[in-house]
């Protein structure tokens, strides 16, 4: 068993684990990857603000997230096909989430169903929703969340057009992968994988097939996914999910001051500060540079979390000293799931929490509502004179 110490440890085992087009699905953004790339390296711009001689004992790293306690201030973000990364990924996923005391969120465009995971975990998860064209389904998605007793919603925003991902072009990304010449031979070299998934049946998005009208196998669903994504979302069709929902309700995808505003008026009770993994708009700020913003226009006035970029537990305190309430990791998690599955996830985890503490503490801090900027050293143009 190869030592893990950090987040780079399990991308390493990931890689060599998953096939090529999973690997790409997770490790890409849209067009020249620049917000991908920007997502991690802004990151590095913010230094932390050494303290010594304080008592660090009795270290906390508890915290809430939507009234909901947590360990940390760590969410599982939404990744679609998390179930072609590990057989029964989501609920690999949600299992680890679970035991270590953070939330799990499950993508629409999941292969283990919303069912899978209810009957095979114990906390509460929450549920991630696009807006698509076929609104008899989105309510029925809603009901079933309802019925699975998911404990929010998240409705992300900024999926109303797919942006141009060319890694995933070039590979035809599908699930399950559809076995081409160039595809037989990267899954000839990955036996691992392909054993756990003829162990299992889920391998197809299972909250589609058999849910939506016309979709009862795979060629019926890439032709119904091509079509639904919905462009004429707007904040009157958000004020109406947030309605039917009648919970807690999460809006991701806000990298605008105005944006978030709106996301006040519609009666959201969190935001999400995020590019979609930077495989939206390329070009656009990364999530961290975003953040300040938004959070002094209206931190005060709703719970803002952020989303993009986090590899470490000094990215979610540096994120949490802009003033985030809460954090995401998307692609770390899914490394350590693709590694070594739901074990994978634990340890990713342990790595972002145990980075976490020792830094807040070598910061002067003892509990996570101590940390504020000034725990930052923040460079002036940070942000930029961005007009």
């Amino acid at each position: 068993m190869p030592v893990i110490t950090n987040i780079d440890d399990l991308k390493r085992i990931y890689q060599r684990r998953v096939p090529q087009m999973f690997y790409d699905y997770a490790e890409s953004g849209s067009w020249s990857e620049q917000t991908f790339r920007d997502n991690v390296t802004d990151f590095e711009q913010l230094r932390l603000r050494q303290r010594v001689a304080v008592d660090m004992s009795g270290r906390s790293t508890a915290s809430e997230m939507i009234g909901q306690s947590v360990a940390m201030p760590v969410a599982l973000a939404p990744v679609g096909l998390t179930g072609m990364q590990s057989a029964d990924g989501e609920i690999k996923a949600a299992r680890a989430a679970a035991e270590f005391g953070v939330p799990f969120t499950l993508s629409t465009m999941s292969i283990c169903s919303i069912e899978d995971v209810a009957a095979e975990t114990n906390a509460p998860f929450w549920m991630q929703l696009y807006m698509l064209k076929d609104t008899d389904f989105n309510s029925r998605l809603i009901a079933r969340a309802k019925a699975a007793n998911c404990a929010a919603l998240m409705l992300t925003l900024d999926l109303q057009i797919l942006g141009q991902r060319h890694k995933d072009i070039r590979n035809g990304l599908s699930a399950p992968p559809k076995l081409t010449p160039k595809t037989l031979a990267n899954l000839a070299t990955k036996w691992g994988w392909g054993l756990e998934m003829l162990g299992t049946q889920r391998r197809f998005f299972g909250n589609i097939v058999g849910h939506a009208k016309g979709v009862s196998d795979p060629a019926s669903l890439s032709t119904w996914t091509a079509e639904q994504f919905d462009p004429s979302l707007d904040w009157d069709k958000v004020a109406r999910i947030v309605k039917e929902w009648n919970g807690k309700v999460i809006l991701k995808g806000i990298m605008d001051v105005r944006d978030a505003q709106m996301a006040l008026k519609v009666g959201a009770d969190a935001i999400v500060v995020s590019n979609h993994g930077g495989r939206q708009l390329d070009g656009a700020l990364s999530s961290i540079k975003a953040l300040p913003a938004i959070i002094d226009a209206v931190g005060d006035q709703i719970e803002v979390h952020m989303d993009g970029g986090i590899r470490s537990g000094q990215d979610v305190l540096k994120a949490l000293s802009l003033g985030a309430k809460g954090t995401y990791i998307g692609r770390s998690f899914v490394y350590g799931l693709g590694a070594m599955g739901q074990a994978g996830v634990t340890r990713a985890l342990e790595v972002i929490h145990k980075e976490l503490d020792i830094s807040m503490a070598l910061c002067g801090h003892r509990h996570i509502d101590q940390l504020s900027r000034d725990t930052l050293l923040i460079p002036k143009d940070f942000q930029g004179d961005w007009a």
